[in-house]
């Protein structure tokens, strides 16, 4: 449990040797996969300070928020691996995952989001805080040598992940007649 809380706060603090290791260690699968969905939870929860504890927000929110991930991490793996290469460009699917994973650390804070005059202000600063998280661990999982190449990598796979978590939205979310 100490090696999960001491990478938790490593990837929060984007922590360049801290993605390098999690990166080498296959055991840190695990603790990645909790990562991504205490965070899912954590989004879930935080949504409900807008949408006033309803139990079908924290679903959805915490069901699009995983599907989010996935799709950014896969996206990620295709674009940095196929697309944008570096000749140094060495990834299989668990180092992206695991760095990936753990990028989504700052997400734990969204649980803050639950009090209703900062929701957005929390979703907000703390989605560019794991975006930031997200340019690194993408940095070290694909063996760039260039920040801007993973920056490049991140921005196409978060567009094309905010418009799938957007589709799926609308697709779960009751319409209002007016």
């Amino acid at each position: 449990m100490g090696s999960f809380l001491y990478r938790l706060a490593g990837a929060a603090m984007l922590d360049a040797g801290m993605y390098e290791g999690i990166e080498a260690d296959r055991h840190a699968t695990w603790q990645a996969t909790l990562t991504v969905i205490l965070a899912s939870l954590a989004a879930g929860f935080g949504a409900s300070g807008i949408y006033h504890d309803r139990l079908s927000t924290f679903v959805v929110v915490t069901a699009i928020a995983l599907v989010t991930w996935a799709a950014w991490a896969m996206l990620t793996l295709q674009i940095g691996s196929r697309m944008l290469p570096e000749p140094t460009t060495d990834v299989d699917l668990g180092q992206l995952l695991r760095t990936t994973g753990f990028a989504a650390a700052p997400g734990l804070l969204l649980i803050f989001a639950v009090f209703p005059r900062v929701t957005i202000p929390v979703f907000v600063a703390i989605g560019v805080w794991m975006i930031a998280a997200m340019i690194i661990a993408v940095k070290h999982a694909l063996d760039y040598k260039s920040t801007a190449r993973a920056l490049a990598v991140c921005v196409i796979a978060v567009a094309i992940s905010l418009g799938l978590a957007m589709l799926m939205g609308m697709l779960v979310t009751p319409t209002v007649a007016s």
